[in-house]
C-alpha cells in the first residue's frame, strides 16, 4: 500500500511511519522537515508546508490513502482534505484527540472541568473536526482517538477498542502507548473497519 503520512516526523507520525515500513508499505512522508528523516527502503520524504494546497495536492497524488497527525490548533485541517480529494486519494485516517472522547453520557472530555487548560484549543480544533467529518465528506473517512494518556511506550499490541466513549482501566486510567496507537491506525489502513466512524484504543 501507498500511504501519504502527513505530519510524519512529530510524535505520532513518527511512530506510525516507522510501523507502516515494518509491515512493507510505501510511505511518502510528508513535512517541512521530512527531509531530516534518515533514508529507508520504501520511503519518499516530501518536504512541504502542508498550508501549501497545491504543493500538498502534488505531493498526495498517487498514494492509496493518506494519514493525518498534525495539531488542528494551528493547521486548518479543511485545505488538507481538499488537497486529498484534489490529489484523488480515495481515503482518509484522522489522528485526532481525546478530547472528543465522551468521559460521560453526552458529555465530552474536553468539556470536562478537569481537562487541562493547556490542551483545549487543541482538542476542540480536533472535535471540529470531526464534527465537519461527519456532517459529510466525499472522501472515505476514518478518525482514531487515542486514550486520554497518550505517551512514548512499548508496542505491546494489547488494547481494547472502542467507540466514541472514552475507554479506562480497573484503575480508572485511561491511557496508550504512542507505539500501540500506531498499531492500531496501520491495522485500520490494511482491514478497514471504522469507514465513516470515529474509533478510540486503550488499556
Amino acid at each position: 500500500m501507498k500511504i501519504a503520512l502527513i505530519g510524519a516526523t512529530g510524535m505520532v507520525g513518527s511512530r506510525v511511519l516507522a510501523e507502516a515500513l515494518q509491515r512493507g508499505h510505501q510511505v511518502g512522508a510528508i513535512a517541512r522537515n521530512a527531509g531530516t528523516l534518515a533514508p529507508r527502503a520504501a520511503l519518499r520524504t516530501l518536504p512541504l508546508d502542508v498550508k501549501d494546497g497545491a504543493a500538498l495536492a502534488t505531493a498526495l497524488a498517487g498514494h492509496d490513502v493518506a494519514v493525518i497527525s498534525v495539531k488542528y490548533s494551528q493547521v486548518d485541517p479543511r485545505p488538507i482534505l481538499k488537497a486529498i480529494q484534489d490529489a484523488g486519494v480515495p481515503r482518509v485516517l484522522v489522528v485526532g484527540g481525546a478530547g472528543s472522547l465522551q468521559a460521560a453520557p453526552g458529555v465530552d472530555l474536553v468539556d470536562t472541568p478537569s481537562f487541562p487548560a493547556a490542551y483545549k484549543d487543541e482538542a476542540l480544533a480536533a472535535r471540529e473536526l470531526l464534527r465537519l467529518l461527519r456532517a459529510g465528506s466525499a472522501l472515505e473517512w476514518s478518525f482514531i482517538s487515542p486514550s486520554a494518556l497518550l505517551q512514548p511506550g512499548e508496542r505491546t499490541g494489547q488494547f481494547r477498542m472502542g467507540g466514541d466513549q472514552l475507554l479506562v482501566d480497573a484503575a480508572g486510567a485511561s491511557r496508550i502507548s504512542v507505539e500501540d496507537l500506531a498499531l492500531a491506525l496501520v491495522d485500520e489502513l490494511e482491514s478497514p473497519k471504522h469507514t465513516g466512524q470515529r474509533f478510540t484504543v486503550g488499556y
